[in-house]
């Protein structure tokens, strides 16, 4: 999701990352907070004053919302969940799990790990507020006091995937014994929620604050798109979970040779076969693998003689499986690489053995007729996303 983010720190372990749209929000929090909010509230100070507030108050919303996520991770560690980073984008601030929780209690406990920092800073910052403080401290600490107030409010709207949405989701998951049905109803009132905020966005729109109306269209398109996205995942994950690759893997895929040149490999094997990546194999010795990205590294002029061990791709984990592994982790591995092939090996007396190709076509074929024929469901993704990937493979 976060392609182009870039790593800041790992406090307690957890890398920290920013996505370059978070540098646009905070950008815009310090200016309004110099050119609207402080003057409002503190009038007659010096500009450069408002500026110095404008830029501590948006640092202290950077730090309020990082020591939020920062409770959800460490919850989730406590509970013996594998988190990835933590991220800070346009919306605010993700922390990465791995995987779903394993019980209700889990999913309650992480949930509210967030709000109860925040729960924490809230309480410091409106203790800290009669005090006589400056003028440009007093002014800080009093919008530190109230944005933590409001992000405490909003997070805990029972609307999936907000906090109170994942509080809401374990209420039900305990109520009913089944993840997919919190999920489901926690995400229909999180894309109503979203939906409101659209309508919200409209009305401001219509009163002429342009600005609160284009933040609350956003927001709501952002919301009702991840609860949407939540819920495919969770039935991906349970219809996916427990299947080793090995039983969706097609066997003795095409190979090619590492003698073979370039420009038999494109007309024989690419413009017939119009997949994506190619084991190269001698004998029954795996070597390599070979797709179009790899031809592209040779001029065309050259492509009748290079031949194909000049320029395949050595092996590596991101593009080979075992057999054994869970679908839903070969699944992960493919959405973080950016493959739609993977090899599936195994080492058998000090040599790699290729055994078959795994595609992503397989996976979301398997997902379509598991939904259909156990639940009469269509498949949790589009028409559209399906011929991607079988155009991908």
């Amino acid at each position: 999701m976060f392609t182009h983010a870039f790593t800041i720190g790992k406090p307690f372990g957890f890398p920290v990352r920013i996505d370059p749209s978070w540098l646009l929000i905070a950008a815009l929090v310090a200016w309004s907070l110099a050119v609207g909010y402080f003057p409002r509230e503190h009038p007659d100070l010096a500009t450069g004053t408002y500026w110095l507030m404008g830029v501590i108050g948006m640092l202290g919303l950077f730090v309020s919302v990082l020591l939020h996520e920062l409770g959800h991770a460490l919850v989730a560690r406590r509970f013996g969940l594998e988190m990835g980073s933590i991220t800070l984008f346009i919306f605010g601030g993700v922390a990465e799990m791995t995987a779903e929780p394993k019980n209700p209690k889990t999913e309650f406990w992480v949930a509210v790990g967030g709000p109860l920092v925040t729960v924490v800073l809230m309480a410091i910052f409106w203790a800290l507020t009669p005090l006589a403080f400056p003028p440009p401290v007093d002014g800080v600490v009093g919008y530190l006091a109230f944005v933590n107030t409001v992000l405490l409010v909003f997070n805990m709207v029972p609307a999936f995937p907000l906090d109170g949405g994942r509080v809401l989701r374990a209420w039900l998951w305990h109520r009913t014994g089944s993840l997919r049905h919190g999920t489901r109803i926690a995400s229909k009132i999180g894309s109503g929620f979203g939906l409101f905020l659209i309508v919200l966005g409209m009305l401001q729109l219509f009163a002429g604050a342009l600005i609160a109306a284009i933040w609350s269209a956003i927001l709501g398109l952002f919301l009702r798109g991840v609860a949407k996205a939540s819920y495919q995942q969770v039935v991906v994950r349970r219809v996916l979970e427990g299947n080793p690759v090995r039983r969706f893997m097609t066997p003795n895929p095409i190979a090619v040779s590492p003698g073979m040149k370039l420009s038999d490999f494109v007309e024989d094997y690419l413009y017939r076969h119009h997949h994506k990546l190619y084991p190269v194999m001698e004998g029954d010795i795996l070597r390599g693998m070979m797709g179009p990205r790899e031809v592209r590294k040779v001029d065309k002029e050259e492509w009748p003689t290079v031949t194909v061990d000049r320029v395949m791709l050595e092996l590596s984990e991101d593009s080979c499986l075992s057999p054994d592994t869970d679908s839903v982790d070969a699944l992960e591995r493919m959405q973080r690489t950016g493959h739609s092939r993977m090899l599936v090996v195994e080492e058998r007396e000090g040599r790699t053995q290729l055994l078959g190709v795994l595609t992503l076509k397989d996976l979301i074929s398997f997902l379509s007729m598991k939904l259909e024929l156990e639940e009469g469901e269509p498949p949790p993704l589009g028409q559209t996303q399906m011929l991607a990937a079988q155009r991908n493979d």
